[in-house]
This record gives structure tokens, C-alpha cells and sequence, in this order.
């Protein structure tokens, strides 16, 4: 009888060794959010193609190279001191809320402070200061090019894929130390949508709703198009994240 306890060490072990790493689900204790992380997709060695790539209008290698963007601090801080071009004033922040109160409702639920004109986000004045910032990051590189693999060796390039779009503007407000993959934002803060903004994140394609508005690379309105969408879409097939408190 004394065996049985070794036996099944031994059949666990065996386990582990056959299966992989065992991961631990999302009933346990909450992770801290992940800040940073190595810029790999979900399984190591492996790259996943944005399988949504065609739906961005990927940059022909044939065209004039883009300038290349300013840090996320320094598109908070351009935005703070004054309004980015395109971006619609306060009043018709406030006039377009109240558009949306009569179909959403006040109160509860999910924020819904940000509107959309000729491509640019504004938040109204009351929102979170992050999710102020996720906005003015957004609004810096809302018109860069796409293309496979953009922003994903630094914040600081001329063209964004989608991973590399989401990262750029969450580090804006500094819930990001370093661009994450698709695969990787499957993990990042906790699990659940947010109330301000929501990652939606798979092994091969993210994007992010703020404030009520989509914020994605796929479904853009040409290769110049805004990733500022008002239209919305299913998230089926990702894993939806969350910073706490947003």
C-alpha cells in the first residue's frame, strides 16, 4: 500500500512529460498583467500570418517608405498639448454622446466615451486618463501603413501590422513595456472585456475596442484608411482581455 503514492507521482510525471507544460486555467489566482514580454507568437519558434492581412491593405514594397512614428509618450504628449488634426472638437464629442445615450442607455455596462470623425478618435473630457492616451496613440498612427511584422522589433517604425497597431497604442498609456504578438495579448491583463477598452486576441489576429469604437488593421477603408472603425464586428474566435480598472 505504501507504493500507491509513488505509483501515481510517477503516472503524473509521465504525463507531464507526454503532454507538455501543464498551463493553469483562469480559476486559479489572477496573474498581475503581463507588461512586457518577447515578441513571439504563442508557440515558440513558430510565426503566425495575420490571416486577416488582406483585409488591411498590406504596403506594397514598391512605395515610398513611410516616416517613421514618433514613441507612444511622444504622441501623448502631442496630443496633450494640442488637438490632432481631423479630430472632432469637445462639443461634438458631447452632441455625438448623446446620439449614442438614446440607443445605449446612461450608466452601466461599458463605457462608451469615443467618437470617430474623418478617421480620428476624441474622448470626451471624462474619461479615464488611460483611456485618453490609448486614443492619442491610436490617432498617431491611425493611417500608417500596414505590413506583416510592423512595429514588432521597436514601437518606433513606419508601418504596423495588427499586433504591432494594438501594442503601439496600449503603450501609450503605459500598459504596454513592449510590442506584443497576437498570441501573446491572448494573455495580457485578465480575462473578461473591459468596460473601457477590450482586447480581443488569437494565435494569428488582434484588435481592440475603445470607448465603444473599433480599433483593428482588418476592414480598413483603403491602404490609407483609418484603423478607427465604427463598425463593429463578432468577437467569435478570440480571447477577450482586460486591464483592471478598464
Amino acid at each position: 500500500m505504501k507504493l500507491l503514492p509513488w505509483i501515481g507521482a510517477l503516472v503524473l510525471c509521465a504525463a507531464v512529460l507526454a503532454g507538455g507544460v501543464v498551463a493553469l486555467g483562469d480559476d486559479g489566482p489572477e496573474p498581475k498583467p503581463k507588461r512586457s514580454a518577447t515578441l513571439a507568437s504563442s508557440e515558440p519558434g513558430k510565426a503566425i500570418r495575420d490571416p486577416e492581412e488582406d483585409q488591411a491593405f498590406p504596403e506594397p514594397e514598391s512605395s515610398d517608405s513611410h516616416p517613421v512614428a514618433d514613441s507612444p509618450a511622444v504622441a501623448v504628449e502631442t496630443a496633450e498639448t494640442g488637438v490632432s488634426p481631423g479630430a472632432p472638437s469637445d462639443e461634438e464629442v458631447r452632441r455625438d454622446l448623446r446620439e449614442l445615450e438614446r440607443y445605449y442607455g446612461r450608466g452601466g455596462g461599458r463605457g462608451r466615451g469615443v467618437t470617430v470623425a474623418d478617421g480620428m478618435a476624441q474622448a470626451a473630457p471624462d474619461v479615464p486618463a488611460a483611456v485618453q492616451d490609448v486614443v492619442a496613440g491610436g490617432n498617431a498612427i491611425a493611417r500608417f501603413p500596414y505590413r506583416w511584422g510592423g512595429g514588432h522589433g521597436s514601437f518606433l517604425d513606419n508601418a504596423y501590422d495588427c499586433s504591432g497597431s494594438v501594442s503601439y497604442a496600449l503603450a501609450a498609456a503605459g500598459l504596454l513595456d513592449a510590442p506584443l504578438a497576437s498570441g501573446n495579448l491572448m494573455g495580457w491583463g485578465r480575462k473578461g472585456p473591459g468596460k473601457w477598452i477590450t482586447v480581443y486576441a488569437n494565435p494569428g489576429h488582434v484588435y481592440m475596442e475603445v470607448g465603444g469604437v473599433r480599433y483593428d488593421t482588418s476592414g480598413r477603408d483603403g491602404r490609407r484608411g483609418s484603423r478607427w472603425q465604427l463598425a463593429s464586428r463578432s468577437g467569435r474566435g478570440f480571447e477577450a482581455r482586460h486591464f483592471p480598472g478598464l
